[in-house]
């Protein structure tokens, strides 16, 4: 254990932006759904008639659980307890995989551990930084909660309950952080493990307290939330759940690590092909090998996601006409009149914003190519440097457009199946979310702009416009922010479909605005060296 304090401090430095940017987003998230619902639902009868709305729509309980009561803290524990719960998870998995197998990956602990440094220091530092994250989480949202109208009772239960959430992932990312030699596999498993949790939940949820799947929400960590109560008939003993699966996954960890030599997995590495395929032989090629796992993983979260989303306009409109409030929101963020239209149209605004992050995602794959010293061997080839940009840039783009396709189609289906008018509302929902592509495109394009100029701070920057963009689609209507603010974003300029019409002239200046940021990008990836 020696040098686990080192360790730790170096681990809070490294990532103090970040840690307390998803601290703050976790805290957010919650006390702003509690203040939420006490401002749309501020009579009793209001929220009976919404916990009776979401209890007979099986698309919701799959997406949000299942309602203990209708006081608002049940409210709030039904509407974002799940997901605070998913997002404390990733926070840890990513933190944990970050101080363990990424820097084994790159060689920075065998550095390290040629000092005063003990063979567990790395290991048990990650998993203090992480209990650390979210034990800032369970004090803030015990701080926050009972300003926003919460008992306090209540919202300590609920606090601790996305806080072992979060600490139960952490032990299993420890644990998946011993299996593989790559960072990226690592990674993958523990979301996997994550994403299975997220199914079984809403699969239980979805047949209603009494139904035959109800048991399959006690075996999953996620699904522990809602089953603590912690606005009903509180179980404070359900924290004994997540604790003994972050108890597992630790003491797994160490006796895996123990197995183990220091720069390789429990499981070994597949021998590779003795000579390429034809399809390595240029790099569009070798850029669709390095993208294709991350873009097919991102295509099964939207099918499934946007279908279920889309299963769940067919009684929107009973569910937002318990509260007028609600349904002005709805309409101002959709932009239609119609509930279900504006409804449908917010998912592809939403479909659009998230593809957006991933355009941005696999143009930065760029910068990660040339920073760990990946580029420099394609370039040594017969390959330009436009066009090996243009490789990744060429996937970042078609993954976008095929992202947005999977968003409608899946929409469509989901609505189409419960409305009787499948064929219709695929057809129309496929181009509702073809609609978004302009946008992403400037996205795209500013990321290649940001690449070719900056490369220091592409990273953190288009990141941090990615946020920004989130923050405007998503809130700015609701918040009624002023119209030349809201013009920044190129979402600001898509049609809002379905139900809105379609102009071709802000749709031709946003693809030329894309145009010009990635030829400036380009031209400057020319005239700079590489790395």
């Amino acid at each position: 254990m020696t040098g686990v304090g080192p360790l730790a401090r170096l681990a809070f430095r490294r990532d103090r932006i970040g840690l307390a940017v998803c601290v703050y987003v976790i805290v957010i998230m919650v006390a702003v759904n509690g203040y939420e619902f006490r401002k749309l639902y501020p009579t009793a009868a209001g929220r009976q008639s919404l916990a009776a709305t979401s209890e007979s729509n099986p698309a919701l309980r799959f997406l949000y659980g299942t309602l203990d009561g209708s006081s608002l803290g049940s409210l709030t524990v039904w509407r974002i307890g799940v997901w605070a719960a998913l997002f404390a998870a990733l926070a840890a998995v990513f933190l944990v995989i970050r101080h363990t197998r990424a820097d084994e990956e790159a060689g920075r602990l065998e550095l390290v551990s040629s000092a005063a440094v003990g063979g567990s220091a790395a290991l048990v530092a990650s998993l203090a930084v992480a209990a650390a994250t979210m034990l800032a989480v369970v004090a803030l949202l015990c701080l926050v909660l009972p300003l926003v109208g919460l008992p306090a009772g209540g919202s300590a239960l609920l606090a601790l309950s996305i806080g072992a959430s979060g600490l139960a992932f952490a032990g299993i990312a420890a644990a998946t952080a011993q299996l593989t030699t790559g960072a990226r596999a690592a990674r993958g498993i523990a979301l996997a493990v994550l994403g299975a949790a997220f199914v079984l939940r809403g699969s239980g949820d979805a047949g209603g307290p009494s139904g035959g799947t109800a048991w399959l929400t006690w075996t999953s960590p996620l699904g522990w939330v809602s089953l603590a109560r912690p606005f009903g008939a509180s179980r404070w003993w359900v924290l004994c759940l997540p604790a003994a699966v972050c108890v597992l996954g630790v003491a797994a960890a160490f006796v895996l690590a123990a197995r183990r030599d220091l720069g390789v997995g429990l499981i070994p590495d597949r021998p590779g092909r003795p000579s390429a395929s034809a399809a390595l032989r240029g790099p569009d090629g070798l850029a669709w090998r390095l993208q294709r796992g991350t873009l097919l993983g991102w295509l099964a979260g939207y099918a499934a996601m946007f279908a279920i989303c889309g299963a769940a306009a067919q009684g929107i409109g009973q569910l937002v006409g318990t509260s007028s409030a609600l349904r002005g929101e709805f309409t101002r963020l959709g932009g239609q009149s119609s509930i279900v239209d504006a409804y449908l149209a917010a998912l592809m605004l939403l479909a659009g914003v998230v593809a957006g992050a991933y355009a941005v995602s696999g143009v930065l794959r760029l910068r990660s190519e040339e920073t760990g010293g990946l580029a420099e061997p394609v370039l040594a080839t017969a390959v330009g440097r436009v066009r090996w940009a243009l490789s990744h840039i060429l996937v970042a783009v078609a993954g976008s457009a095929l992202l947005l396709a999977v968003a409608g189609a899946a929409t469509g289906l989901g609505y189409g199946l419960r409305a009787g008018s499948t064929g219709t509302e695929v057809s129309r929902m496929l181009g509702a979310g073809l609609s978004q592509l302009p946008a992403v495109l400037v996205v795209a394009g500013l990321a290649v702009l940001a690449f070719g100029l900056v490369p220091r701070w592409s990273v953190p920057g288009m990141w941090t416009v990615v946020g920004l963009l989130t923050v405007l689609q998503l809130f700015g209507p609701v918040l009624r922010f002023s119209h030349w603010l809201m013009d920044v974003s190129p979402f600001a300029h898509v049609p809002r479909l379905p139900g809105g019409t379609v102009q071709a002239r802000p749709l031709t200046w946003l693809c030329a605005i894309a145009v010009v940021f990635s030829l400036g990008g380009l031209d400057a990836l020319r005239h700079r060296d590489i790395g």
